[in-house]
């Protein structure tokens, strides 16, 4: 094939492209340019080949790549992406790359390619809200399967540590206040299994239902949950919130939480002492904030704070320990508008706040 042919060829192909192609001499001259660049800047291809500069095509664009400009005249491939707006005013996403013209040794000038990749920037966007989505839906099950394992192994044990209770020798006064904690428990058993049915039509919705509930109340269920646990550990709680206290919340996410917590502070208690919990409550501003403490393990926030409330991430070494609890935890409060703040010493004890709100 003849060298003039061939020549015919290139050309044609640079015209039946989407890229923009164009060189560009040393002295920043156009001497070549394909229809695709010159429609994109809103000129014909006779305005601009060896006549127009790179900075009077470009215009305010030039010293954002006049570095890569450069970077091509000292012999340097250079890509640039940005963001840009048309001659006619919609804004495309654009990369652009540099190749040096090197003869010889020296560069001659560089060849601009420009190509428009603003449909792949937008696949990208639809990817991160996609993956956004998937993201949250997997939270929200994680949530949803720790609720469920965490509460009902609660009750399992609850049940089995009263039927073992009733196999013991124990006079009619004890066999029917064994008999009150079992209907109590069974009771409670049944609110969790409505509450946790109602999760799953609502988050279905993609939304939580929240109601307002006795905050005391509450707590006086959970801590009856794991009363077993309480019992078996030798630890005493005491629930200090006012009898009318009062949070809007979702009321499986609000068992979940206490529960969780007050576990916790069972669960991780000093080898040297049995567990005490203290539960308090006081108002600020539209929140109620109810504080959890213990005089267990504690935490050394300065090396784990980070971490605390991290997935799978665990402290004490203890053998049922997850890592789910307390990222569950702070995930079900910050889905209903609350906080979850922390206080601890190791070898003394935690304190957890956690704010809810009033209405």
């Amino acid at each position: 094939m003849g060298k003039e042919k061939q020549n015919v060829f290139r050309l044609g192909a640079t015209e039946h492209t989407t890229t923009m192609i164009s060189y560009w001499d040393k002295d920043l001259i156009c001497r070549f340019a394909n229809s695709e660049l010159a429609a994109w800047f809103g000129r014909k291809k006779e305005e601009i080949v060896n006549i127009i500069s790179i900075q009077e095509l470009l215009g305010s664009l030039y010293e954002e790549h006049l570095p890569f400009i450069k970077g091509a005249l000292e012999g340097v491939n250079q890509t640039f992406q940005r963001e840009v707006a048309t001659p006619s005013g919609v804004n495309r996403h654009v990369i652009s790359n540099y190749y040096p013209h090197i003869v010889d040794g020296k560069v001659l000038g560089f060849y601009l390619n420009k190509n428009d990749i603003t449909h792949l920037k937008l696949l990208e966007q639809e990817l991160i809200v996609t993956n956004k989505r998937i993201d949250e839906q997997n939270k929200r099950l994680l949530n949803f399967s720790n609720i469920v394992s965490h509460n009902l192994r609660n009750y399992a044990n609850s049940f089995i540590g009263m039927t073992q209770l009733l196999d013991e020798p124990n006079s009619p006064e004890e066999q029917t206040e064994i008999l009150g904690y079992v209907k109590k428990i069974s009771l409670n058993f049944s609110d969790t299994i409505k509450n946790l049915t109602e999760i799953v039509h609502v988050q279905n919705m993609g939304s939580i239902e929240m109601v307002s509930l006795n905050l005391y109340e509450q707590l006086v269920k959970a801590i009856s949950t794991i009363s077993m646990k309480i019992k078996i550990n030798k630890g005493v709680i005491h629930n200090n919130v006012g009898a009318n206290t009062t949070i809007i919340c979702n009321p499986a996410y609000i068992e979940s939480i206490l529960v969780n917590f007050l576990t916790n502070a069972i669960k991780y208690k000093h080898l040297d002492r049995d567990p005490i919990v203290e539960l308090n409550c006081y108002s600020e501003n539209d929140e109620v904030v109810l504080t959890v403490a213990d005089n267990g393990m504690g935490i050394d926030l300065e090396k784990h704070g980070k971490d605390l409330f991290g997935m799978y991430k665990t402290f004490h070494g203890n053998e049922d320990a997850n890592g789910i609890g307390l990222y569950t935890t702070k995930y079900q409060v910050e889905t209903m508008g609350g906080h979850i703040e922390v206080e601890s010493k190791e070898g003394q004890g935690s304190k957890f706040i956690i704010y809810f709100k009033m209405k």
